[in-house]
């Protein structure tokens, strides 16, 4: 997604062909302006004292002029623009909306203000018309409407709306126990029957007889049967919950079924419309919102880095449960969303109605290598965003994710936030943006030119050619203010990570290096050395890194055993491994431990602080 936030993050949304969300809405729903026009459709007289305008004098104001004054009104603050827009709610409070699409602006622009409030009344009047949004949507269904508008990435999780997808086991157990009376299987649009015959019998006493030589097997009576007055779904969780499996393998089971799901929204707090708080103190927005061209990086970072405190498991599971319900209902999953460590959870408090919550993955969840960061805003007490980063050493790299309805919110201030907050938890100097977010097979990133927005802050491209490019750009940019870059040289900018480290300016150290560059070099020499047999290669690297360290693992914890044998498949490829210093060897081992501690964060700077690893990481990891 790009500029004003439209910024894509590394993640991969599950459905089927069926369930999959309509295509993506690219009209424009709105007519804000920086200006503060309504719209070149509406005339606009003077203001008249008691700030009297055409939205408030002239009843006879068609639906979508309302809405498009409103859409306007939205992005005005100062003095009377609070009340103006309380006039325009009142009045759309009282319309009818026989439009999908007309009924869909206005639900934006109600949690746009929530977020973005002028004043207190326009709070109370946007929850309001919020807390009741779920009999407009009952209203508009029985009238006929189309309603798959309320079906897309962006537009989905509506009070009031049911959603259905193909979800993995983690968030199906989860779902089934947050909102056990709203989700169900959604057996009318399932056609992986082969799936059960390969997984039921595990917990259903002779389906074999059936599965393996019958067709047109009853699937559900043998479910129905062993299930008793358990709900369905409840019960095959509970069942895959009871096999003698890993953590990984149980999910794959499950995942394999690709059961649709579908959960009804009704008025829960779950929903898109009501999944907000309120904060202990609001703000209130007297004037105008803070621009991308107001925000300094350098500036931002160099302040002192943010207050994070650290939650309870109690305060931590609540957060956990809060960004499960935020990313459900638009339907998305990131892997530290729903696996996230409810003892990792730190809240920052930046100021301007912006909280931000940080955390990491748990002992048994974690990567290989690279420590992980998840985490999302609220503004006001409103779910805008959502964040991942992931690093090694003094590197992280960044998704970022502002929702669609709230892309005109300061998003270039509160990215600015989250790096500061991301430098004080994770101790990196060199943050880098993957170049899906920027363009990449990503035409939204290329239609919003994603690139700019990141150039503008002051990042740069780890290809030198593509700066060189990026430069020339600048250059037509300042010669002609009207030149666009064509959307060919956004998508060849896009090949590459873009940069911004603290400490140079130019070229850097991690700019071709890449985890998955150690990974192939890793099987390459699997297929060369030991015919292909990971468990080969595994037990060889384990037995050569403990032999060169020195290393005892007798009483080192299962967890830690995990650590060191994923960590040997890189150390093995170190020639001199065993000639390095017994220091080096031992804060080397202290790292290895560390990567299944308690702290995730920890083990990332202690990364950061062995020299002689950060360089052979860095040489092992660049591109061949």
């Amino acid at each position: 997604m790009g500029i004003s936030g439209h910024v894509h993050v590394l993640a991969t949304h599950r459905w089927s062909a069926k369930t999959r969300p309509s295509a993506r809405l690219r009209q424009d729903l709105g007519c804000f302006s920086q200006g503060g026009s309504c719209s070149p459709r509406v005339i606009s007289f003077p203001r008249l004292r008691g700030h009297v305008t055409l939205a408030s004098r002239m009843p006879k104001h068609s639906l979508d002029d309302l809405l498009a004054c409103l859409e306007a009104a939205k992005g005005r603050f100062g003095p009377g623009e609070s009340a103006e827009t309380e006039r325009l709610l009142a009045r759309l409070s009282r319309h009818p909306f026989r439009d999908p699409r007309s009924l869909l602006r206005f639900h934006e622009v109600l949690l746009f203000l929530r977020a973005f409030p002028q004043g207190p009344s326009v709070v109370s009047l946007a929850e309001n018309l919020l807390n009741g949004f779920h009999e407009r949507i009952a209203w508009l269904r029985s009238s006929g409407a189309d309603m798959s508008v309320f079906d897309d990435f962006d537009t989905s999780g509506i009070a009031g709306t049911t959603m259905q997808d193909t979800l993995t086991f983690e968030v199906v157990r989860w779902l089934a126990r947050r909102i056990p009376r709203n989700v169900e299987i959604a057996w009318d649009d399932y056609e992986e029957e082969r799936a059960i015959g390969s997984t039921w019998p595990r917990f259903i006493p002779l389906l074999e007889e059936d599965a393996d030589v019958e067709a047109n097997i009853p699937w559900h009576r043998w479910l129905d049967a062993a299930r008793g007055r358990e709900r369905q779904l409840d019960w095959l969780v509970r069942q895959f919950e009871r096999l003698d499996v890993s953590d990984r393998e149980r999910a794959e089971l499950f995942d394999s079924l690709r059961l649709p799901i579908r959960w009804n929204l009704g008025n829960l707090r779950f929903s898109r419309t009501r999944n907000w708080s309120r904060p202990h103190r609001f703000y209130y927005h007297a004037e105008p919102l803070i621009t991308r061209s107001q925000v300094s990086l350098s500036r931002e970072l160099a302040q002192p880095g943010p207050r994070l405190t650290k939650l309870s498991r109690r305060a931590g599971e609540a957060v956990m449960h809060t960004i499960r319900e935020v990313m459900a209902v638009r339907y998305r999953e990131l892997y530290g969303t729903t696996l996230g460590d409810p003892n990792s959870v730190t809240r920052a408090d930046l100021g301007r109605g912006v909280v931000m919550h940080f955390w990491n993955l748990p002992p048994h969840r974690r990567l290989p290598l690279r420590a992980y960061v998840a985490g999302f805003t609220l503004k006001n007490g409103v779910p805008i965003n959502y964040i991942e980063a992931i690093g090694l050493c003094d590197w992280i790299e960044i998704g970022f994710n502002t929702f669609y309805t709230f892309r005109q919110g300061e998003t270039a201030w509160i990215y600015a936030q989250v790096l500061r907050c991301l430098r004080q938890l994770t101790g990196a100097t060199t943050f880098s943006v993957y170049p899906y977010q920027i363009g990449q097979n990503n035409d939204e990133a290329i239609d919003s030119g994603a690139f700019w927005f990141y150039r503008k802050l002051g990042f740069r491209s780890g290809r030198p050619d593509l700066e060189q490019l990026a430069r020339r750009e600048e250059q037509k940019i300042a010669a002609d203010p009207r030149y666009r870059t064509p959307a060919r040289i956004l998508k060849r900018l896009a090949e590459a990570h873009v940069f911004y480290e603290l400490d140079r300016s130019g070229p850097g150290p991690w700019d071709t290096f890449s985890t998955r560059n150690l990974g192939l070099r890793i099987n390459r020499r699997m297929a060369q050395e030991f015919d292909g047999d990971s468990r080969r290669i595994r037990r060889e690297s384990v037995k050569e890194v403990t032999h060169a360290l020195k290393a005892s693992l007798a009483r080192w914890t299962p967890a830690e055993q995990r650590a060191f044998e994923n960590w040997a498949l890189v150390l093995a490829l170190i020639p001199n491994l065993r000639r390095w210093s017994a220091k080096e060897k031992e804060e080397l081992l202290r790292i290895i431990r560390a990567q299944a501690g308690d702290n995730e964060m920890r083990y990332l700077k202690l990364t950061q602080r062995h020299l002689c690893l950060r360089g052979e990481l860095l040489h092992l990891g660049l591109k061949p």
